[in-house]
């Protein structure tokens, strides 16, 4: 971790957990911070502050754009497990390779679980990565 010279600590990315972030507001006050203790013989430029904003911007509109394309994968998910319904399967290696019929959908927190109904069991919560082969 390291410590700028206004006393803000940083992480590396990885280190960062994935809802950790920075908000709009909490970069104004960064920045006014910066301008409350600049040198006044050495002011910052202010095309410097400007271009920063503009970083910002460019990385808040692609923070909520990566949000609404996790949305949107999460809603194809969910249509692909349910256009499934009725469908014979082959589930992969966490179920044993088995043939059967999906009887039933379920979601685990936003995440579809099938429910797969073979000659001999009924599996259930088989995710859609477990499916193999759609017959």
């Amino acid at each position: 971790m390291a410590v700028d010279a206004i006393g803000v600590s940083s992480t590396s990315a990885s280190a960062v957990p994935s809802n950790a972030g920075i908000g709009q507001d909490d970069f104004l006050r960064i920045l006014l911070t910066q301008l409350q203790f600049q040198d006044p013989l050495k002011p910052t430029d202010n095309q410097q502050f400007v271009a920063q904003l503009a970083q910002f911007s460019a990385l808040e509109i692609t923070r909520q754009q990566s949000e609404k394309i996790d949305s949107l994968l999460a809603l194809e998910g969910a249509n692909q497990a349910l256009t499934l319904m009725g469908k014979t399967v082959q589930t992969g290696a966490n179920h044993g390779a088995a043939v059967g019929t999906v009887t039933a959908v379920s979601f685990d927190s936003g995440e579809p679980l099938l429910t797969v109904t073979t000659p001999s069991a009924t599996l259930v919560d088989v995710r859609l990565a477990d499916v193999t082969l759609v017959r």
